[in-house]
């Protein structure tokens, strides 16, 4: 696919997602409708604008959709976009703006183009894989090698009590031995808000417990365009099977992934 080709399906998207960024704001505060499983739920808004993105980019681009919520194609060979309606449901259901639609361009599994909008921030990210990326359509500086001592970093939710892959003591842990040396912490609720802060050079790095394409894929897209370091908790460059993320500055990467390896060691 040629950078003009990639030029032109951005410009689509963004089009797409400015379309339905109102609706997105007229609707924060909706509350559950559908019952994903423990503390997870889709309002009637994330159906509603899940299947009006979806028909608009198939219309004017021809390319299929997969969607958090109704399902699609396969995602890991071809061309399909991947999008997620509202990523940090909880916070937009509760009325906080950290809120967002992602979406994301997938050739044989691996983005090519990430947009990130956040529009109860006022803030549209979206990025082609050569950079740059772009905040509100005006070019964001590419990411300098930096130091964690100065860097704020972004944290996924996480229960103290939670199992699975990566436990809740063991995030809790991390926690820890980060703010000991990070310039502080931060919580936002958003994967998406975490990876475009990254990108944008908010946020020094971001550790993404979470594995689902729609969330994460938009925003590794973003951050390897800005020139970050995007792999998985155990250093493995990121895939569209990966079970984490962790997208950092050039030189901070390096500072996490070796806390990260220190805690699981202990």
């Amino acid at each position: 696919m040629t950078p003009a080709r990639l030029d032109e399906l951005l410009a689509v998207a963004s089009a797409v997602l400015d379309g339905v960024s109102e609706r997105f704001v007229a609707g924060v505060g909706a509350p559950s409708a559908v019952d994903k499983g423990p503390r997870d739920f889709a309002t009637a808004l994330d159906l509603e604008l899940e299947q009006r993105i979806v028909a608009e980019l198939t219309e004017r681009t021809g390319i299929p959709v997969h969607g958090e919520e109704f399902g699609g194609p396969e995602l890991a060979t071809g061309t399909v976009w991947v999008v997620d309606p509202i990523d940090g449901t909880l916070n937009y259901s509760s009325g906080l703006p950290t809120a967002g639609i992602l979406l994301a361009l997938l050739r044989d599994g691996v983005p090519v183009l990430g947009l990130t909008w956040l529009p109860m921030l006022g803030r549209r990210y979206a990025a082609s894989v050569d950079g740059p990326v772009l905040c509100n359509g005006s070019p964001v500086a590419r990411l300098e090698p930096a130091r964690l001592t100065d860097s704020l970093v972004g944290l996924g939710a996480f229960n103290v009590d939670g199992r699975g892959p990566i436990p809740g003591r063991l995030r809790a842990d991390v926690l820890e031995q980060l703010s000991r040396t990070s310039r502080r912490i931060r919580v936002h609720g958003s994967t998406g808000v975490d990876l475009a802060f990254v990108a944008a050079g908010v946020l020094g790095a971001a550790v993404v417990y979470g594995y689902h394409p729609w969330d994460n894929a938009p925003g590794v897209a973003l951050v390897r365009a800005a020139g970050g370091v995007v792999t998985d908790l155990d250093g493995a460059p990121w895939h569209l099977g990966s079970g984490s993320v962790l997208a950092a500055a050039p030189g901070v990467h390096d500072e996490v992934l070796e806390i990260l390896r220190t805690v699981k060691e202990g």
